[in-house]
């Protein structure tokens, strides 16, 4: 990864409908809003925002990452609380990863309450509406910063 970092931003199930989908828990802002503040918020990185509603391409995507980015932040949506094969992909990274999510799932339906993404990402960032997206580029970009001024240290779980 000489030169430009890469960061991906990928998005799990149903956020192809934010400004439409429970607008009084997730906002008025589309998806092409949200991806513009990734896009401003990540400065001179190049960003590769993504979305998919399966849970399949969700993992090829980590995968990929794996070989590609310098940094990941995840929105895995409804696959925080069901995924165990997307915190296996997920465990195969050595860049930082950070979960973000619009609304804050610790104040939600008990069965969010229980993430299967936490315990491998670096960080969590959630509650902040599309705001999260913003601090979670910028954490993941600060990361990858950190990791390349101390070598060897981990960042995962």
């Amino acid at each position: 990864m000489p030169g430009t970092l890469t960061l991906y931003v990928l998005n799990g199930p149903n956020l192809n409908l934010l400004g439409v989908r429970e607008p009084e828990v997730y906002g008025r802002e589309t998806l092409a809003d949200v991806q513009a503040r990734c896009e401003s918020a990540a400065g001179d990185a190049r960003v590769v925002f993504r979305q998919t509603n399966h849970e399949g391409e969700l993992i090829d995507w980590v995968q990929e990452a794996r070989e590609q980015a310098s940094a990941l932040v995840i929105n895995p949506a409804g696959y925080s609380h069901t995924s165990v094969a997307l915190l296996d992909a997920l465990k195969t990274l050595t860049i930082p990863v950070v979960e973000c999510h619009l609304s804050n799932p610790a104040a939600r339906e008990p069965f969010r309450h229980r993430s299967f993404v936490s315990p491998v990402a670096t960080g969590v960032v959630s509650g902040f509406g599309p705001f999260s997206y913003e601090l979670a580029v910028k954490a993941a970009l600060n990361l990858v910063h950190d990791k390349a001024s101390a070598p060897g240290r981990s960042h995962n779980a």
